[in-house]
This record gives structure tokens, sequence and C-alpha cells, in this order.
């Protein structure tokens, strides 16, 4: 995914750029609230009819005149939804992180998240530019001077919020069947997940955000992942702490059950032999576990099956 960076560098921007620093447990339905799409319902499908009118996550009312045929997308969760909507032909340009499916790697890159290259961007005439979590608005500023439109689009850091994004990003690509669809799907998976793990005892599991030399840095009680992981069935951690910092100290002295870290960046050989993690019980029999970190770090369509992942690492007898 990316070029070979310190496993806490590469993690720390994709938390920032990502929206998991504040994710709350509460889910709350804020469906349609921002939306000022005109639609129709013909047949059981939702149809979408332009020019339509969104506020996006910057309350930025864009005003969209027709169906987006040439796309920029500065966020991997976007470019994802984008191809599950089957809208990837569209797509003209996307970040250097964005690299899911893998036709995406085919799409010129513009940049990274923070600061894309304006100049790329307007190469490519795109007739919009879809950005997520802390687009800069200077940055904004810049490509509306040069009369390309954009739209930040990303709700509640929550699966509520990766919900309503789904749907509002359908409708702005004229896709709207689908999107309902992928997020009846994402409803469905995640009911399922949560009601099958609902009585199970719950193991103490701690996620490797960032170990050693860097600093000790895990999911606290208010970001996604720790959320994640009390939807999964287990109990987090470092649910005494808001935020990402910990410390070796605390984790020593919780001693928990689990220790789940990236499958990337070689993270588990690491943590084997950093002092400290190395005298964990949990590693030294083999309850340190790897995940695939895109999908439970990327608010977009995969992130019910990231759920189904980290609840199949908590709970293995409950999904043979």
């Amino acid at each position: 995914m990316f070029k070979r960076k310190s496993i806490i560098s590469i993690v720390l921007t994709v938390v920032l750029c990502l929206v998991l620093s504040a994710c709350g447990n509460k889910v709350e339905n804020n469906d349609n609230k921002n939306s000022k799409a005109k639609s129709s319902t013909e047949s059981g499908s939702n149809v979408v009819i332009y020019p339509l009118e969104v506020v996006d996550a910057y309350n930025r009312t864009v005003k969209i005149d027709k169906e987006p045929k040439r796309i920029i997308t500065i966020s991997p969760d976007i470019t994802e939804g984008i191809y599950a909507l089957g809208k990837g032909s569209s797509l003209v340009g996307r970040s250097d992180y964005d690299d899911y499916p893998v036709q995406a790697l085919k799409v010129p890159s513009v940049g990274s998240l923070l600061e894309p290259n304006i100049e790329k961007i307007a190469e490519l005439k795109p007739d919009l530019v879809i950005a997520s979590t802390l687009f800069s608005k200077d940055v904004i500023k810049k490509l509306e001077t040069l009369n390309i439109k954009v739209i930040v689009l990303y709700g509640q850091e929550n699966f509520t919020g990766v919900y309503d994004t789904m749907e509002k990003l359908g409708k702005v690509v004229n896709a709207s069947e689908k999107s309902l669809e992928i997020v009846s799907d994402m409803k469905n998976k995640v009911a399922e997940i949560t009601d099958k793990v609902k009585t199970a005892k719950k193991p103490i599991v701690y996620y490797v955000v960032g170990f050693g030399k860097s600093g000790d840095f895990t999911a606290g009680k208010d970001t996604f992942i720790g959320n994640m992981i009390e939807m999964a069935g287990g109990e987090n951690a470092a649910k005494d702490v808001v935020g990402w910092k910990y410390s070796i100290e605390k984790l020593l002295d919780k001693n928990p059950d689990i220790l789940i870290c990236s499958k990337l960046y070689n993270s588990k050989k690491g943590i084997e032999v950093t002092n400290g993690y190395k005298e964990l019980t949990a590693v030294k029999s083999g309850k340190l576990l790897e995940v695939d970190e895109n999908i439970i770090v990327r608010q977009g369509p995969r992130l019910a099956d990231g759920l189904e992942e980290m609840a199949k690492l908590i709970h293995p007898e409950l999904f043979k």
C-alpha cells in the first residue's frame, strides 16, 4: 500500500487521515440530515435527478449539475466506495494511498491525502473531486479558483456514519440503488456478527498501533477500532484512555488475553522481540494475532468484513 516507512508514522497517518480519532460507541441515525439531493422512487428504485445539492462534511452546499463522468477521489475509503458502486470506469485520479481494488492502481495518482498535486488534478480535467477526512480547506479554495468542483464526504465515526456516507456517495455518482443495497448488506452482516458474540465471554484485547522506540500506541475507548473490539465480543484493554497514547507499564499491568496487530510492516515479528511485549502472556502463548488493517481503518464498504475478521480473531470458536 505504501512505500516502506516506520510502522508508527504510517499508522498514525492512516489514523489522522481516515477519522479514527473520535469514534464514540453511541450509534445515531443521521440518515439524510445533510443531503438536499432530489430523488424519486420508481418501481422500488431510488432514482437520482440532477441537478442536485448536497451539504458536505464542511457544511458547504455543493451543487452537482449532472452525473460526474470524470472523478478524482482523494481518500482510500471513497475510492473503494466508487468501485463498489460500479463506477470505477469514471475514476481518473486517486491519492497515493488508494490501493484497493487492484484496478485502482492503474489510475494516475495525484499525491497525498493532505497535500495533493493541484497541477496534476487540473490536468486530469475532473468533473468532480471527492475527498474525505481532514482534506485541507486551503486546497479546496485553490481547486475552486480553477473551477474544479470539490465535495468532502464523511459522517459520524461509527457504522452509521459509514452507511450515511455510502448513501450520499451513491446519490452524487448516480448509483443510489446500489448504495442502498451495499448498506443493507453491511447492516445485515453487522447484526449477524454482534448477535453471534453477544453472550460470549469477553477476552481482554489490546490493539497494537505502535510500539518500541516510537512509543506505545493503541486504540482508546473513543476510537473506531476500540469500538469495533467491543462490537466483536472483546473488552478493549485500553478502555481506560482517550485517544491513542498508552504505556508499556499499563499494558504489562493489564496483561491482555489477546494482542492484535497489523499484517503489514512485519509488526508481529517486531512485537515478539520488543522488551515488555515479549513478556506478555498473549505473546508467549501464541495469542498475538494479525489482521488486514485496511479493512478496519478504512471506513468504507469493507468495514463490515473488518468487523467479521476482528470477531473471528477474538472468538474463533464461534466461526468454525
